[in-house]
């Protein structure tokens, strides 16, 4: 499973960051940044959990 971020649609809300901070990061304005891209085996619901609470849809799963 690998995560994607579209960085033009980010408006920096750290939905993502925040639960799941060891997946997700923000940088200097708050935007999201990837820490991973494949997510690591165990670590799924926690990928789903930041990506289906962005509220710009910036974030998805492949």
């Amino acid at each position: 499973m690998r995560i994607t971020l579209d960085v033009d649609r980010c408006q920096g809300h750290g939905r993502c960051y925040v639960l799941a901070p060891d997946l997700f990061d923000a940088d200097d304005f708050g935007h999201c940044v990837l820490l991973v891209d494949d997510v690591p085996a165990g670590r799924e619901d926690d990928a789903r959990t930041g990506v289906e609470n962005c509220p710009e849809q910036a974030l998805g799963l492949e």
